[in-house]
């Protein structure tokens, strides 16, 4: 009589894949500030990670659905790998409405893609810590969440600037750009909000 085997099916990395999308977020919001700074070839540069990000995403997706067991909830797997696509769109979407207005970056938002893509450095780290059990995780999402506070900042400051502004096309351009921003901003809050309550939930 043969004795059946039963096997597990393979376990695919999650984590690792979660990883692997944010280091292409991370690419893209850097390539972000370069664009800010007058580097406009980076444009495209962020258009095709957008793309990359996407088919990491698509990836992890499809990974969830076979994965025997996972490291964290599926759920929030799948929501951490929402909100950081979104990271990615948004910038893209940010760049686009840029070219569209014919409103080129400024010193103002220069500075708020900076603090943008420090959070999601943080974010990175903090998504790296999740991998590794490490921790101090939820301290480095703490980090991410006060340089996202940095884009408020300076996002106010800005729209206060405009108020005495006279040019209205340029006032109008301006305050979407901004707000663009701001909504990255808020993106990564989501993100390292989800970082937290994945913590807590495996603790």
């Amino acid at each position: 009589m043969k004795t059946k085997r039963w096997f597990l099916p393979e376990q695919p990395d999650l984590l690792g894949l979660l990883r692997e999308q944010i280091a292409v977020t991370c690419s893209g919001v850097d390539a972000l500030v370069e664009w800010a700074r007058g580097d406009g070839s980076k444009a495209d540069v962020i258009r095709s990670l957008e793309h990359e990000g996407d088919a990491h995403k698509r990836d992890l997706e499809v990974a969830l659905t076979t994965a025997f067991t996972t490291p964290l909830e599926p759920e929030d797997l799948y929501t951490l790998s929402r909100g950081i696509d979104w990271i990615l769109n948004l910038s893209k979407d940010l760049v686009r409405e840029s070219e569209v207005m014919e409103a080129p970056p400024d010193a103002a938002l220069l500075e708020m893609c900076e603090c943008l893509a420090v959070s999601v450095h943080l974010l990175s780290d903090a998504i790296d810590g999740l991998a590794d059990g490490s921790p101090g995780t939820t301290g480095l999402a703490n980090e991410a969440l006060k340089a996202e506070r940095q884009i408020e900042k300076v996002y106010r400051a800005a729209m206060a600037e405009l108020v005495v502004a006279d040019d209205l096309r340029e006032v109008m351009a301006r305050r979407e750009l901004y707000r663009r921003v701001a909504r990255i901003g808020e993106v990564v809050v989501d993100v390292a909000e989800r970082v937290w309550y994945a913590v807590v939930k495996e603790a």
